[in-house]
């Protein structure tokens, strides 16, 4: 599939985990893989050594910015981080679930005020449930997770493909996002609860996450042509 046959349904729900520590690699990675993907996911290694100016470099390059941040804090604390955040420009911003619904809905609070006094849309708000290395959480703590997703007015949720089903149940009108996106023949790495793009569609995905499966490999355009061609053979 080459660069310019990428539907944007395709490309639209595919977001690039930047998972460096340098602006300029992290760059040249966007511009690179610009034509398969429609949002980067900037997490706390690329924003510790690169800062908030980051998000701007990124949004002037195309892309939509996925803020992986997982705040977890004083929900006072959250609310004046998010309100800061929320005039960065990004589209997503990921608060932990397990913090409880006082932390995420001040979150939510902050970010809508935030972007609203910088003139720009709403971010969405994503409650993290359980990380995809994590094999050993109890059974009741998704459900337990996306019901104070819900209850905090959160946008969606960030989960594994093998939890979809379950958060959409319980809650159809979460974005489910989705980390540890691995094609067919790609290694999992630490991603114990890794997924093709064809599993975490078939369960309801709505944004794949996928990061060394594209910026490791030897070609990268390859692989994202590889992947690109994987999601529209899956329905995307």
């Amino acid at each position: 599939m080459a660069a310019d046959a990428v539907a944007p349904s395709v490309r639209d729900r595919l977001a690039l985990a930047l998972d460096v520590d340098d602006v300029v690699a992290a760059q040249r990675l966007a511009l690179q893989l610009r034509p398969w993907f429609g949002t980067v996911k900037i997490g706390l290694e690329l924003f510790s050594a690169a800062g908030p100016a980051v998000v701007q470099t990124m949004i002037d390059d195309g892309y939509r910015v996925f803020l992986d941040l997982k705040l977890a804090d004083i929900p006072t604390t959250v609310e004046k981080a998010s309100r800061v955040l929320g005039a960065l420009g990004v589209s997503y911003l990921t608060m932990h679930a397990f913090a409880g619904t006082p932390m995420l809905r001040a979150g939510v609070e902050g970010l809508s005020e935030g972007a609203a006094r910088a003139g720009l849309e709403t971010p969405r708000a994503l409650a993290v449930t359980i990380l995809t290395s994590d094999a050993d959480a109890p059974p009741h703590i998704l459900g337990k997770r996306v019901a104070v997703a819900s209850e905090a007015r959160c946008a969606g949720v960030v989960c594994a493909a093998g939890d979809v089903r379950e958060a959409k149940s319980l809650a159809p009108n979460l974005l489910a996002v989705v980390p540890g996106i691995r094609p067919v023949g790609v290694p999992s790495d630490d991603q114990s609860r890794a997924a093709t793009p064809e599993q975490a569609f078939a369960a309801g995905a709505d944004l794949l996450v996928v990061g060394r499966a594209v910026t490791a490999a030897p070609d990268r355009e390859a692989a994202a042509v590889a992947l690109t061609a994987e999601m529209a053979a899956a329905g995307a």
